[in-house]
């Protein structure tokens, strides 16, 4: 069974951002990296984790 997040990141500048994935560590990783110089999180890090949810159906973490 595959497991599904949904997390919230506190940016640098104290606002949020909320997101999905299937896999929660690396996509933190991503994050705190700037992997995708276009988003969100990019020109606020660092970032940091202050909640996250496992849901079993895709779906219903959306």
């Amino acid at each position: 069974m595959k497991i599904y997040f949904v997390y919230i990141l506190q940016c640098s500048d104290k606002t949020y951002y909320t997101g999905v994935t299937s896999n929660l560590s690396q996509r933190i990783f991503q994050h705190q990296n700037g992997t995708f110089k276009d988003s969100y999180t990019s020109k606020r890090r660092p970032v940091s984790l202050v909640f996250y949810c496992e849901f079993t159906n895709v779906e219903m973490a959306i």
